[in-house]
């Protein structure tokens, strides 16, 4: 390719998942899209894209330990 150097051209696919994992996509949407294999090959190139990672669980978590022992005891 003309006016692209050869070692920015492998760099592509780096910055899309990384922006895309950024926007909140799934791992496992991503990995397709790749054509990865397994979503965990996915996982362990781009896990550090994705700061909100386990925000929902510890959430949840949250909100359930913040109610009162009777509400949280009577399920």
């Amino acid at each position: 390719m003309e006016g692209v150097s050869q070692g920015r051209l492998p760099r592509a696919p780096h910055t899309y998942a990384s922006v895309i994992l950024e926007a909140g996509e799934s791992v496992v949407t991503l990995a397709r899209w790749l054509g990865h294999s397994s979503p965990t090959i996915t996982l362990d190139y781009y896990a550090h894209f994705m700061p909100e990672a386990g925000g929902k669980g510890r959430g949840a978590i949250d909100a359930l330990l913040a109610q009162p022992a009777a509400v949280a005891t009577a399920a």
